[in-house]
């Protein structure tokens, strides 16, 4: 028998920083989470001694997984459109060249709708704003290959910034909350940035600056000799940053107000909360330091009773630890995993 029947499931988010890794009781839902696992992104090998001792590969030796990524080039933009030329063959091609500034053909991008994920239906075209998501052709084909010689076989492969923003706008439905949130996705070069509330994603936009912008501004304010010794001490968790925490954010910030003045002008509401996610553990009071800066508070995430109205549940033994909010990311992809609601229900 060449494939034998898999006995688990697994499901996996590769993010900048870190990669975590969750073994689920079977393939389907509803799941029990056997296991999670953080390893830090830049150790493949750790990846690949996990995947060889854990169970539930099956013939093959590879764990087939569901994988959230998050490439440096991904598009996740609101768009608003001219209903009009919805029906053109070369409107959103213009879109992407004109508004996005890429090349249309060599990227894979869909256009969902912005309340509920469901695939955006030109046909209809009864609304005209869309969410339009992508990325080169190339960096798929590049992540796949990684993945496999990790031994994780993509059985789907999902750009991890929608199962989150689907993750949060399901979560505050849950909590029944009116307050919209500010999401960050801080990378190294780049943060993207998005407006969510329970009617879906409100603004989304990227900024062109990340982690890296701050490691000058570190090096600057310590009086060290080198850009490579502050960026060591960064991220080393050795030193309380957080005395310096305007200064470090202090670019990012006057991008963000220009996105929440504008928001708060059009819908007369204001942010509530800020999450921030992708971080690298070391840097997660990074999150507290934009939502002060912001003056709002950093959005708490209640796991277990979402988790439980999702139909996840924990084994014995499996806990979350301390900053349940890193796990988001990889519960929402679970849950996306398992919710996928055929098109007429949606």
């Amino acid at each position: 028998m060449l494939f034998a029947k898999k006995s688990k499931g697994f499901c996996v988010e590769f993010g900048d920083h870190v990669t975590q890794l969750a073994r689920l009781s079977q393939p389907e839902a509803p799941y029990v989470v056997e296991e999670l696992k953080e390893i830090p992104s830049n150790d493949p090998g750790a990846i690949t001694a996990w995947v060889k001792s854990t169970e539930g590969k099956g013939a093959t030796g590879y764990v087939h997984a569901t994988c959230g990524v998050y490439p440096a080039r991904r598009i996740v933009r609101r768009h608003t459109l001219d209903v009009k030329r919805v029906k053109d063959p070369a409107y959103f091609g213009e879109i992407y060249n004109q508004q996005f500034r890429i090349e249309a053909d060599k990227y894979t991008i869909r256009a969902l709708n912005p309340d509920d994920g469901g695939e955006y239906d030109p046909v209809k075209a009864t609304q005209k704003e869309v969410l339009f998501c992508g990325l080169p052709s190339e960096d798929i084909v590049a992540l796949q290959d990684k993945l496999l010689e990790q031994g994780i076989y993509p059985e789907r492969l999902e750009l991890g910034s929608l199962a989150t923003l689907g993750g949060v706008v399901n979560y505050l439905r849950f909590k029944q909350s009116k307050t919209p949130v500010l999401l960050l996705e801080i990378g190294q070069e780049s943060t993207q940035s998005y407006i969510l509330s329970a009617d879906g994603v409100d603004i989304s936009r990227p900024i062109p600056s990340g982690i890296a912008a701050m490691i000058p501004v570190v090096q600057k304010e310590l009086g060290l000799k080198d850009e490579e010794s502050a960026k060591k001490l960064f991220y080393s968790n050795t030193f309380d940053f957080t005395s310096m925490g305007g200064a470090l954010v202090k670019k990012l910030l006057k991008e963000l107000q220009s996105s929440i003045g504008f928001y708060e002008v059009q819908t007369g509401q204001s942010i509530g909360n800020v999450m921030c996610t992708h971080l690298p553990t070391s840097l997660n009071w990074l999150g507290g330091t934009m939502a002060g800066a912001l003056g709002v508070s950093p959005l708490k995430i209640d796991l277990a009773p979402w988790l439980d109205s999702l139909n996840i549940r924990l084994a014995d033994g499996v806990t979350l630890g301390q900053q349940e909010e890193r796990w988001f990311g990889l519960f929402s992809l679970l849950a996306s995993y398992q919710n996928a609601v055929p098109d007429e229900k949606k």
